[in-house]
């Protein structure tokens, strides 16, 4: 049988292969494409089902059949409803595949949110063509992305861990289905158009790449592991340089943060350090992101039934490493500095303890009393080393607090920070068609992270209200006083549920196209 921390080591695991898929953008009309399968947005008319514009030759090819035909099936072009029929005889394909839309705005458009959603519902509707064309809502270039981005990641799947991948059969995210997908759009020979496509499958494989990685099991992801797995792909994008950090480079740095946590495990720590150096560049971002790649909650242990997606607590690393590779594939002039912490937060006799006092990197101490609360102490130390590289901005990512699911869902990523950066950050996210709220941090968080009576500050106070304020407060001490703001993922990085929309089960890549819209908005500030 094969050794899982083999499969784990494996290139395969290091960076997703997605399936191989021959994506184009053309002009055709839906009902003369010769694809197997077509795919037809459809929405909620005020009086009957309405196609959307550019296919109304599909209805056309159905004659008077088409209302009753729908009415038969009970199509109503809600969002996310999938018909799948026969096509029409006056039609190329075999299968038609009717994805519903929802109600268009008041100026007839559909919002982007919707059409990503549809074509991830579509991408998993023709399992068995193998060629399909896609004729949703693609008459801008924002359209044309939507759609690409929502295909290609509605139709990632994780199976390394199959059985038939074990045995040779097909893993990673090639689980069969179509090798020649088409989008369909008006604008297809435009310029803006074709390059908003081939941006959009950088970014999807930077999203399906952080996926891959949340996905994988805690044993095969560990801090030394999932270092290599950065620096394996660093290797393979141009202009990005990595320097990886051990536990005794650690502390020859004095990142105690860093090693507090990770003292407790039989895998030691790491920090990866990203840069990525444009000749042209515009302007310099620092990211930092969490990566406890297995959370127990250390001495402070949690719940058996919390810790079966503490898998996942490394997600905010993997959405800022994977953000720089796709910043460099997409050769953006911005420098990016990229900071990722890793550590496994175990039960052992080496555990750090509540009462400890840790000193951070660049001399801050910190009084200890919530081993569960590991997210800011490694943040801590590599927040500093941010600050350092006298960046513009800081941006940090991480799955930090449960008080901020409980404030916002597990759809909802709260964002705090400097006023003008959360803002940013806001309107890339808006882009990114990401869901994100500004949160607050009140003056008087100052008084309750300094109430350590040994130490600078005082690591958490276990006063449930407001603690995923306390925290950010907490990380604002180590920015050095720069613009900066900080993305607590903890609800939207995992999907605990089926697949829906764009979003597969597992890892989601939370943050990645933010991160990216923000980059690409700083490359146009003259």
């Amino acid at each position: 049988m094969a050794d899982r921390r083999a499969i784990g080591r494996s290139p395969r695991l290091h960076d997703v292969t997605l399936p191989d898929i021959t994506y184009t953008l053309r002009t055709a009309t839906p009902a003369k494409t010769r694809a197997e399968a077509v795919v037809v947005g459809i929405g909620e008319g005020a009086k009957e089902v309405e196609v959307i514009a550019g296919a109304e030759d599909v209805k056309a090819a159905y004659g008077r059949k088409w209302r009753g035909l729908l009415a038969t099936l009970g199509v109503s072009g809600k969002a996310g409803e999938v018909t799948r029929l026969p096509a029409g005889e006056k039609m190329g394909a075999q299968l038609l595949v009717l994805i519903g839309l929802g109600k268009a705005d008041a100026d007839g458009t559909y919002p982007t949110r919707a059409v990503r959603r549809a074509a991830g519902a579509a991408a998993r509707a023709v399992p068995n063509a193998t060629s399909v064309a896609v004729a949703l809502p693609a008459q801008t270039p924002e359209q044309v992305r939507a759609v690409t981005e929502g295909y290609i990641l509605g139709g990632y799947t994780f199976t390394p861990y199959k059985s038939g991948a074990a045995s040779g059969g097909k893993k990673g995210g090639d689980a069969g289905g179509p090798s020649d997908v088409s989008i369909l759009s008006p604008i297809a020979r435009r310029a803006e158009a074709i390059t908003a496509f081939e941006e959009a499958q950088v970014l999807a494989q930077a999203v399906a790449g952080t996926r891959e990685w949340v996905n994988i099991p805690p044993a095969d992801m560990t801090p030394p592991t999932f270092a290599e797995a950065v620096a394996h792909v660093a290797g393979s994008v141009e202009g990005v340089e990595t320097t990886v950090y051990d536990e005794k480079q650690l502390a020859e740095l004095g990142c105690g943060g860093i090693l507090a946590v990770g003292m407790g495990s039989a895998a030691k720590p790491r920090l990866v350090e990203l840069t990525y150096s444009p000749a042209d560049a515009r302007g310099h971002v620092a990211l930092v992101g969490k990566g406890v790649t297995f959370d127990s909650g250390g001495l402070t242990i949690k719940p058996g039934s919390s810790m079966s997606t503490m898998k996942s607590d490394m997600a905010g690393a993997a959405a800022v490493a994977q953000a720089t590779f796709a910043i460099a594939r997409l050769g953006l002039p911005v420098k990016v500095s990229a900071f990722v912490p890793m550590a496994e937060n175990m039960v052992s006799g080496s555990s750090y303890r509540p009462g400890d006092v840790v000193t951070h990197y660049g001399g801050t101490t910190v009084e200890v009393s919530n081993m569960d609360a590991e997210g800011r102490m490694i943040l801590a130390d590599a927040l500093v080393r941010a600050a350092e590289a006298e960046p513009d901005v800081i941006l940090d990512v991480a799955t930090l607090t449960g008080h901020m699911v409980l404030a916002l869902g597990d759809k909802v990523s709260g964002v705090l920070g400097s006023d003008d950066i959360v803002a940013r950050v806001l309107a890339a996210a808006e882009v990114a068609d990401e869901q994100m709220w500004p949160m607050p941090i009140p003056e008087w968080m100052d008084e309750r992270i300094r109430s350590s009576k040994v130490a600078d500050l005082n690591q958490h106070d276990w006063v449930r209200p407001g603690g995923g304020l306390y925290a950010a407060a907490f990380l604002r001490e180590f920015t050095g006083g720069l613009p900066w703001a900080h993305l607590d993922i903890a609800g939207p990085s995992f999907n605990s549920g089926g697949a829906s929309g764009d979003l597969t089960a597992g890892g989601t890549g939370a943050a990645v196209a933010t991160l990216v819209d923000y980059v690409r908005e700083m490359a146009t500030d003259q």
